[in-house]
């Protein structure tokens, strides 16, 4: 029995080792990235509407290419309202298209269903104040990392230059994973950058390079300026609203494409 228990403590220790450990926050699977917008940042008197290209791209070991890209036409009005529209396949080959208003003026975030023609609501907070690049272009304390995570972060300050048609500042940060933190024989690095437009407050461009996972980009494509119909931030009068999931931040996972939230039936 105890021989038992001793190997089986040993396969448990091997399998976390093995495991790379969680980097900053921002360096993770969906993470906003250094000089992005808060959740849910109320921006008023910049209105603009444009598309939202995101691609990837992973080598695997044996010279396989994965490449993956996907597009969110966005607009947001003077108000601060924000649409996001994004149409993507299914495993099973269905398109699905998933509609979000964020709504400062009323407090509320709608997740619209176009199949169904059905609304998801959930109260929402909506913080103002500058983009997180302002609030850390001093001090890389300010991203609340722990000073062994800082230790191994590099920022930098890119000069202005014209990014997709606009005006944009640059940021850089290089986190570094030391040879032997997770039995890699060398360092590891991955870079993110990103060009936030001044104007309008909003990334124009970003890009990840990880030597684990590859690169991953987005570029704010047909931006244009002015305001956009108002009719795009209202739910449509032939919709039903129904009271999504959510808590205090508005957080929630949302309708499921084709059908109602998790628990709602």
């Amino acid at each position: 029995m105890n021989a038992k228990l001793l190997i089986a403590g040993i396969a448990a220790a091997a399998s976390l080792l093995a495991q790379p450990p969680r980097g900053p926050r921002e360096f993770g699977p969906g993470g906003r990235g250094p000089g992005g917008p808060r959740p849910n940042q109320v921006v008023t008197g910049a209105p603009y509407s444009g598309v939202e290209v995101r691609s990837s791209q992973q080598v695997l070991a044996n010279g396989t290419v994965i490449q993956r890209q996907d597009q969110t036409k966005v607009a947001r009005d003077s108000q601060g309202r924000v649409r996001r529209e994004s149409t993507h396949q299914t495993p099973d080959g269905k398109t699905v298209t998933r509609v979000t208003i964020s709504d400062p003026v009323a407090g509320m975030v709608y997740e619209l269903d176009p199949a169904s023609k059905v609304a998801y609501s959930r109260p929402a907070h909506f913080p103002s104040g500058p983009p997180l690049q302002a609030q850390q272009s001093g001090n890389p304390r300010n991203a609340r990392q722990p000073a062994s995570a800082s230790a191994n972060l590099k920022r930098e300050t890119l000069a202005a230059q014209s990014v997709n048609g606009v005006i944009a500042t640059g940021s850089r940060v290089t986190h570094t994973i030391p040879a032997g933190t997770i039995g890699n024989s060398a360092a590891i690095e991955s870079v993110h950058e990103t060009w936030m437009s001044e104007d309008l407050k909003v990334p124009v461009k970003t890009k990840m390079t990880d030597p684990r996972t590859g690169t991953a980009t987005m570029d704010l494509t047909n931006l244009m300026r002015g305001e956009p119909d108002a009719s795009l931030f209202a739910v449509p009068p032939d919709y039903t609203v129904k009271k999504g999931p959510g808590g205090p931040m508005g957080a929630g996972r949302g309708p499921r494409p084709g059908g109602p939230p998790q628990g709602q039936q």
